[in-house]
């Protein structure tokens, strides 16, 4: 199904020009220098292609002529590779391995293009045929060049030689002629064609081996059925495999509006056909690439899900029957795991989304923070000292699932949020917010609400509520303490309030003593209006389970914001 909807989504590409993606036969691929010849084959320069706008200069990606599968042994890329091959130089310090690589390179270009009669092929040859690595010339960076990918240009020319029409004629009629491996039917097409023994890597994936990684592999004597070997175990055409590889290659390009890192996986997503969601879904995945998006652009977004909030059909996403692709990728070894796997229409992914952020939303902190805040900021809550490397890669991928599917939200959530503010001693507005939702989705709590319930008969909710008032009054007579009541007794008060209520209020009563008559007296009648909710004969609970410990924890949010909001309403009318 994976590599079905990627070839599909290879076609589509095929078919946009202005798309830029690789045709049959040819690949992007990382490109720092270009080898600049004359028609003699005489070096004349090295050109250094590399983007120079960051602090490092960086290979720049080139569509070139597709790239040789070394699963082991010398083979050679035609009309590109890197110094080793090209020049037969290289950082390995293996002379004799670098002489064999070169007299590679050098054979494979004279089988390619041995009878063109292309300018740009023949001076190539030439220069391959007269180049003398251990008698190059002096006046090159080539210690600088050693392990970077070369291509050709020839003088005074633009383009690169691999660019040219008889070139590129000449490679294509060569991997046609190639092309005859075990036959089979194809899985992805269910065309009988040439089966791909072995698929190109996969590239960009976060932690992946830097050279690639294999979605398909089999690699071992114990994945073998019926005596196939390798991929032939699972017959992808060649065609079919380029496609695929390509096309995934294409969404996890350096500069991809298709690719967000959520937890430990690489996440891309695309459409059946073209649509405006393509673009901004990363944003609303993360929206720390907000930095990257003008005022308009961030207006649409904003529209875009406050329109499913409501449960609205968004205007600017008007065909919404077509099928929606999210495919969460993690490294393993030389192999790329998936870590999750999402189709839908794009109407499902439209109410499940605004599903989501209707269950979570709540009053926030301040004003500057996120209204829609995505996966990766409320996963970052759940992490140990806030680090992404500290997420749950198992509770990533189920909180994408959830979002995407409308499912409940994964079992560990509000325990690892709980957990996380018993460390830290910091609700914060997007662990309110993933308790909120939890309780709501989940629970099916119905006395949750966006901000200060005062009718709330929850006794959790209250005690959380009496937790908040008790530190505000000890923060106005102890203006600057060290540790407050929360440093010292949350985690206690939230899980056994029998045990640490009856200590705290006697020690209120010292810090009331301290304060003013008039925000004495208001503490005073606040506290008594939260203990009406709580019977006396009962007393204060012994235990909070889970779903408690999160009430008392919204409890606390929604009475320290309305703290906030009420001095700064009084602040505003004075």
């Amino acid at each position: 199904m994976i590599l079905q909807a990627l070839y599909e989504y290879y076609e589509r590409l095929r078919n946009t020009p202005e798309s830029g993606i690789a045709l049959p036969g040819f690949g992007p691929q990382s490109i720092s220098f270009a080898l600049v010849i004359d028609k003699e084959g005489t070096l004349v320069d090295i050109q250094d292609i590399r983007d120079t706008s960051g602090k490092k200069p960086r290979p720049v990606p080139i569509m070139v002529p597709e790239a040789v599968i070394r699963a082991s042994g010398v083979a050679s890329n035609f009309m590109w590779d890197n110094t080793g091959y090209v020049l037969g130089l290289d950082e390995k310090g293996k002379p004799e391995r670098s002489i064999k690589t070169f007299e590679e390179f050098r054979r494979h270009q004279h089988e390619v293009g041995e009878k063109l009669k292309d300018a740009g092929m023949i001076a190539v040859l030439r220069f391959l045929d007269t180049w003398n690595p251990t008698k190059r010339p002096k006046d090159f960076p080539w210690d600088e060049m050693v392990g970077q990918n070369l291509v050709f240009r020839l003088d005074r020319e633009h383009r690169f030689v691999h660019q040219r029409e008889a070139v590129v004629s000449a490679w294509n009629e060569h991997k046609s002629l190639s092309a005859d491996g075990a036959q089979g039917v194809c899985l992805v097409t269910g065309e009988r064609a040439p089966i791909a023994v072995l698929h190109p890597k996969i590239k960009g994936i976060k932690d992946a081996q830097t050279m690639g990684a294999s979605l398909v592999s089999f690699n071992l004597d114990a994945f073998r059925s019926y005596g196939k070997e390798q991929n032939l175990n699972a017959p992808v055409s060649q065609r079919a495999a380029f496609a695929y590889t390509t096309a995934l290659n294409y969404l996890l390009r350096f500069d991809s509006h298709q690719k967000v890192q959520i937890g430990d996986a690489t996440t891309v997503f695309w459409t059946e056909r073209s649509s405006p969601i393509e673009d901004f879904m990363g944003n609303i995945l993360d929206p720390r690439r907000d930095a990257a998006v003008d005022a308009a652009d961030a207006k649409k977004i904003n529209d875009y899900l406050s329109s499913v909030r409501q449960g609205t059909k968004p205007a600017m996403v008007p065909d919404d029957s077509m099928r929606f692709y999210i495919l969460g990728l993690a490294p393993n070894a030389s192999r790329v795991a998936v870590r999750f796997w999402y189709v839908d229409t794009v109407a499902a992914l439209n109410r499940h989304i605004g599903s989501h952020f209707a269950d979570i939303e709540i009053i926030r902190e301040f004003d500057n923070q996120p209204i829609f805040p995505g996966i990766w900021q409320l996963l970052i809550e759940t992490a140990l000292l806030g680090k992404s490397e500290n997420i749950n890669p198992t509770l990533a991928g189920a909180m994408m699932r959830s979002v995407m599917e409308g499912i409940p939200y994964p079992t560990s959530l509000l325990a690892e949020v709980i957990e996380r503010i018993r460390a830290d001693h910091d609700i914060t507005y997007c662990r309110a917010a993933l308790i909120k939702g939890v309780l709501t989705r989940n629970y099916r709590n119905k006395e949750v609400t966006m901000a200060l319930n005062e009718n709330s008969t929850s006794i959790a909710y209250r005690l959380g509520r009496l937790f908040a008032v008790l530190e505000k009054a000890q923060e106005e007579a102890i203006p600057g303490a060290n540790a407050t009541i929360k440093d010292r007794f949350f985690g206690a008060a939230s899980a056994t309030p029998s045990v640490v209520f009856p200590q705290l209020i006697r020690l209120s009563q010292h810090h009331l003593a301290k304060l003013d008559t008039g925000p004495k007296i208001h503490k005073e009648q606040l506290i008594q209006s939260i203990l009406e909710g709580i019977d006396p004969a009962k007393g204060f609970p012994a235990h909070l389970n889970l779903e408690d410990q999160g009430m008392f924890a919204l409890g606390y949010y929604h009475q320290r914001k309305a703290f906030f909001t009420k001095k700064e309403t009084k602040d505003t009318v004075a």
